[in-house]
């Protein structure tokens, strides 16, 4: 029995004074929305003191928008963007020698990987704090976060997987009447069981902040990326005959990461150690 869908659903919602309002856009909000109230749940849970969380979010979503564009730039459309610097900043885009708003149509989840990490650095340097224990509890938000972009990407038809044998597939029909598998959803639902598989590890395992729980993280969410990327289809003209595409290789550093911060965990701790007066614990949550 044949079992295709043809998807051909609008990516934008609404348009409102001549700028498109994208369903991109408000998935990948309610991603950082959901993201952001699990780890307020957890850090009220530790008595931690919420109004440096808020402060936290600000670094993380600057540091995901600004990583994740430029990762974009230059890992993936660097001849395009060296000769349009002006445009990596800006959503409009040169079109018959006039700029037209396009949004930002161009972010890489590595480059925002990247970006969040920095901007987590930079936070526990100003306030002191440790590094690991931060991303143990950040872990815990992210995924969510990443599968809400990727139902992002399946509302905007991009990033799709490669023909199916024609039985069954999803037909993106605004782009071609080929039935492909539905990477996008593949991914979000893998993120999803990754992050309920850290929940799990944070409420029944052994955690001792010297980032026990970012390091399954890193293992879990990028070999997630690596395996499914198989199925993708190539998202820019010189991945065709590599070995691994982009994707693939920017992942693997993240897997190595992954697999040292296990291995030297209890090593690590004179940069994981949270000193509690540094973040305002109080004995009654706010």
């Amino acid at each position: 029995m044949s079992e295709i869908f043809i998807w051909d659903i609008n990516p934008e919602m609404i348009v409102i004074g001549g700028i498109p309002v994208r369903y991109y856009g408000l998935l990948f909000a309610l991603g950082m929305i959901l993201g952001y109230n699990i780890v307020k749940y957890i850090l009220k849970k530790e008595r931690i003191n919420l109004r440096y969380l808020d402060i936290l979010l600000v670094y993380i979503v600057v540091g995901t928008l600004v990583g994740a564009r430029l990762g974009h730039c230059l890992f993936y459309d660097f001849d395009y963007y060296s000769k349009h610097l002006l445009e990596i900043i800006i959503p409009f885009q040169e079109i018959d020698d006039s700029y037209k708003f396009v949004g930002f149509m161009g972010l890489a989840s590595h480059g925002g990987a990247i970006g969040v990490l920095t901007a987590i650095g930079l936070f526990c340097k100003k306030y002191q704090v440790g590094f690991f224990w931060v991303l143990d509890r950040i872990a815990l938000g992210v995924p969510i976060v990443g599968a809400f972009i990727r139902f992002g990407n399946f509302m905007n038809s991009e990033i799709y997987g490669k023909p199916t044998d024609g039985s069954w597939g999803i037909i993106f029909a605004n782009d071609d009447m080929i039935p492909r598998h539905p990477t996008q959803l593949y991914e979000a639902f893998g993120y999803i069981l990754a992050g309920l598989f850290l929940l799990l590890m944070y409420k029944y395992g052994k955690v001792n902040n010297n980032g026990v729980l970012f390091g399954y993280f890193l293992i879990l969410m990028f070999s997630t990326r690596f395996i499914l990327e198989f199925f993708k289809e190539n998202q820019v003209d010189f991945e065709q005959g590599m070995l691994f595409n982009m994707g693939q290789w920017l992942s693997v550093p993240f897997i190595i990461i992954g697999i040292v911060i296990l291995i030297f965990q209890s090593k690590l701790k004179h940069i994981s150690d949270f000193n509690p007066e540094k973040l305002n614990v109080k004995n009654s949550v706010e």
